[in-house]
């Protein structure tokens, strides 16, 4: 019969072993977001942010467009973090002027008014990556769309990623295999790619982002020729790149499943907008929200939850920004 030995650990050794569970315990609980990150530390963050984003877009309600666009182009750079927030600055190559932002990005102003508020009631405490956050969720609300409970407790990076904007944002002449893997990178389905491209229902684009495809002179199963003409009145085949068009002629400020609707009648804005909908994996994705706009406010909710989840800087990480333009001194 084998002899099995049992060994103890001494009293101090047990307890160092305890302690050290505990404080992964401890560190693993602070990696976690959750919706009342605040609740005792600021328990009136989300009234002031809903407050101010929400008297800011209804000054201009395109901002409501404006406003979840900021929130994707900041999580699918580095992670949901407020790097897209940060000025140029000795020290910092800001992500605003980079080719996917400038001119285009915009909303920076309302973030730094929320923020401005919260550092009157409880200063040092809500990151601008959690204002962001809230405030995108805060525009869908307000414009008709679904609302979710954002979860919490994110901070800010010290450095910003410029590059980065080049790699990891989709490209609007992008092919949708192209556009799979690059959500597919962010941990994100094709479901939940087409659900966040439903933010297309609001908000303009730029003459340059989708002269080539009004100037294609393709077959209609490419483009509604109609749709093609009316949209060159905008946007002339040699300059006024910066002229704006909006995403969807019917409802444009609107959160509603009209893009969807337009997809199927060949419709789309972008080229990335309308290769959701040109017989390739997705087609019946685009039909289903076509037809319910409940189920794709409900998934476009679960997506943007999702992708708040991308790469948050927690616990000790980075910093909780005093203005969300600058790096603490």
């Amino acid at each position: 019969m084998a002899t099995v030995t049992i060994r103890f650990l001494s009293k101090p050794t047990f307890l160092l072993a305890l302690l050290m569970m505990m404080a992964a315990a401890v560190n693993q609980s602070e990696a976690q977001l959750s919706t009342n990150f605040y609740a005792n530390s600021c328990p009136n963050a989300l009234s002031t942010i809903r407050n101010s984003i929400r008297t800011a877009i209804s000054r201009e309600r395109r901002m409501a467009a404006s406003l979840l666009r900021l929130h994707f182009h900041d999580c699918f750079v580095h992670g949901c973090d407020a790097s897209i927030l940060l000025d140029q600055s000795p020290t910092i190559t800001s992500e605003k002027t980079a080719p996917p932002n400038d001119k285009s990005a915009r909303g920076y102003e309302l973030i730094d008014a929320a923020k401005a508020r919260l550092e009157t009631i409880c200063p040092g405490v809500v990151s601008c990556a959690d204002v962001l956050a809230v405030a995108a969720k805060e525009a869908s609300a307000y414009v008709g769309g679904p609302s979710w409970a954002v979860k919490l407790g994110r901070r800010d990076s010290t450095s910003a990623f410029p590059d980065e904007t080049l790699t990891d944002l989709p490209f609007f002449k992008a092919d949708l295999q192209t556009l799979i893997d690059n959500f597919g990178a962010k941990g994100l389905s094709p479901r939940d790619m087409v659900a966040l491209s439903g933010a297309h229902t609001l908000g303009q684009a730029q003459c340059f982002t989708f002269r080539d495809r009004i100037y294609s002179n393709g077959t209609d199963n490419i483009i509604d020729r109609g749709f093609a003409s009316t949209r060159r009145r905008r946007c002339p085949a040699v300059g006024g790149d910066d002229a704006l068009a909006a995403m969807d002629l019917v409802t444009p400020n609107s959160f509603d499943n009209n893009y969807f609707r337009n997809l199927v009648q060949r419709k789309g804005l972008l080229e990335t907008d309308q290769v959701l909908f040109s017989g390739g994996s997705t087609d019946s994705i685009v039909m289903e929200y076509s037809r319910s706009p409940s189920r794709f406010s409900a998934d476009f909710a679960a997506a943007m939850i999702r992708m708040g989840d991308i790469q948050p800087l927690t616990g000790s990480a980075g910093q909780i920004r005093r203005i969300c333009g600058a790096v603490n001194n």
